[in-house]
């Protein structure tokens, strides 16, 4: 996923090979990719997830019954009223709706008649249930990933580089509402995508903590990833978000844990490698560093 221009930046992060304690760099990284997972990248999805072969993914639900668009357009309208101080208004058809385990449910207790059909949903967020409804209807939702790549098609709307976290926090909260709805093909597109954003440390700092508090802890899917992220970047705190990471550890004590845990578990790592594999340079602190493995 890391773009050409950022090979510099790359080069001055160690891989997780390297050491992890926190230091000082004279040229600290500014934009903060996911690596590439084929390089044992860091915030790079788990092995479970293929993110190029999403775009095959099948469709939502399993061993449905395949129906012509046009008669699930022939299906009632169901109003969705999302949102509390100023709502808004959405409409779906229910043939479409009904993928979701969720809505199936809730359109059971519908009147096989022509009453109207609503559904207020005032905690979620508009945007996400837009998406949510356009990928019932498609399979998709923009900005799509392009065919081969590691990429999302240009959304003009948002910078190349995402440093207040809008871009990755628009798939996070997709991922929690096809979660919450019962969607996993959406769920597992939604977290594909969010390895081919650039982001900066503000960015990911707001993304992790919106995960930490929104996901559960048994969620590995989408918070190992996280804590594997800044467990390989220790050196880029002091010098550029030393205070909101404190603070992002305080309020969630378990984000702190699994960081310092894959820390932890990293160095018994290196020190069973060099205990079966001793080096003529003796210290492990002095041994070559790995500066092109990704950041």
């Amino acid at each position: 996923m890391p773009s050409d221009e950022n090979d510099k930046a790359h080069d001055e992060v160690p891989s997780t090979q390297g050491d992890v304690e926190m230091e000082e760099t004279d040229n600290p990284v500014q934009i903060v990719e996911a690596s590439n997972p084929d390089e044992g990248g860091d915030r790079a999805p788990p092995a479970a997830i293929n993110v190029e072969d999403v775009d095959a993914e099948a469709d939502p639900v399993d061993n449905e019954e395949r129906k012509s668009f046009a008669s699930h357009l022939k299906s009632p309208i169901v109003t969705l009223v999302v949102g509390k101080e100023e709502p808004a208004v959405l409409k779906a058809h229910q043939e479409f709706l009904v993928r979701s385990p969720y809505f199936e449910d809730i359109c059971k207790t519908f009147a096989e008649d022509e009453s109207p059909r609503q559904i207020d949903l005032p905690d979620e967020d508009i945007d996400a249930v837009g998406c949510f409804l356009e990928f019932l209807y498609t399979e998709e939702y923009f900005p799509r990933k392009l065919p081969g790549q590691r990429s999302l098609e240009h959304d003009p709307s948002v910078p190349a580089v995402d440093d207040s976290g809008i871009q990755l926090l628009k798939h996070a909260r997709i991922y929690t509402l096809a979660q919450k709805w019962g969607v996993t093909a959406l769920q597992t597109l939604s977290s594909s995508k969010i390895y081919c954003i650039n982001s900066t440390v503000k960015g990911e700092i707001e993304y992790a903590r919106y995960i930490y508090a929104h996901t559960q802890v048994d969620d590995t899917t989408i918070r190992a990833p996280v804590a594997n992220f800044w467990a390989t970047r220790s050196h880029t705190l002091r010098s550029e978000a030393e205070d909101e990471f404190k603070a992002l550890c305080l309020e969630f004590p378990q984000f702190g844990f699994d960081i310092l845990t894959r820390v932890l578990d990293d160095k018994l790592k290196r020190e069973r490698n060099e205990k079966m594999h001793p080096s003529s340079s003796g210290s492990v602190r002095k041994r070559a560093r790995h500066g092109s493995g990704g950041v």
